[in-house]
């Protein structure tokens, strides 16, 4: 028996006992705690992160904010058609880099969580799923009644019927080299939260 066999062996004799999975179900979930603001709780961390958040009443207050942040001539690509604004994705190339000097990206949201700020967004969502990493700054529009409060509840609303989804939480940052924060090494530099009642 060689030394390779001999060590693998004896990993092999001291495993640990199997232990059962622990239940994901939300039934053995902890309550949440009385008076819980899954709203406020969304928006704290999602301001921990670097993020903003921006509450609005309707599509016209969207229009309005990101006009007045991204005046012309700034690439816009937007894909909610109630904002009118910049370009839809329909009207530019099927090749990604086509996006490489978009400024703003702005995308519907299906639905946010509590407790990381996270941000579930599908292909269906954002037209090329390149757009909102390769974007500089990312506009995200979610409904107020669509937060939930945990990533347990979040997994609950998944579906199938796409070929893409992601959670998105903050902009990009990075502290891996020499602990030096950089915004935008992985995706868009910026991310601003448009919350819709």
């Amino acid at each position: 028996m060689s030394s390779r066999e001999k060590i693998l062996a004896t990993i092999k004799q001291n495993q640990p006992p199997a232990a059962p999975l622990p239940s994901l179900a939300l039934s053995d979930l902890a309550p949440v705690a009385p008076g819980f603001d899954a709203v406020q709780k969304f928006t704290t961390v999602l301001q921990g992160i670097g993020g903003s958040i921006v509450e609005v009443k309707n599509w016209d207050q969207i229009h309005a904010h990101l006009s007045a942040q991204f005046p012309s001539p700034a690439r816009i690509i937007n894909l909610i058609p109630e904002i009118h604004l910049g370009d839809s994705l329909n009207a530019l190339s099927a090749k990604p880099h086509t996006l490489e000097d978009v400024n703003l990206a702005v995308i519907k949201g299906q639905f946010g969580v509590a407790e990381n700020s996270a941000i579930w967004i599908t292909d269906t969502d954002m037209g090329d799923r390149a757009l909102p990493f390769i974007c500089e700054h990312l506009a995200l529009v979610i409904r107020a009644s669509s937060i939930v409060n945990t990533m347990h509840h979040a997994y609950e609303r998944i579906h199938t019927g796409y070929a893409f989804g992601t959670f998105l939480a903050g902009p990009s940052k990075t502290a891996d080299i020499e602990q030096s924060l950089v915004l935008g090494a992985h995706g868009a530099k910026t991310l601003t939260v448009f919350l819709l009642p």
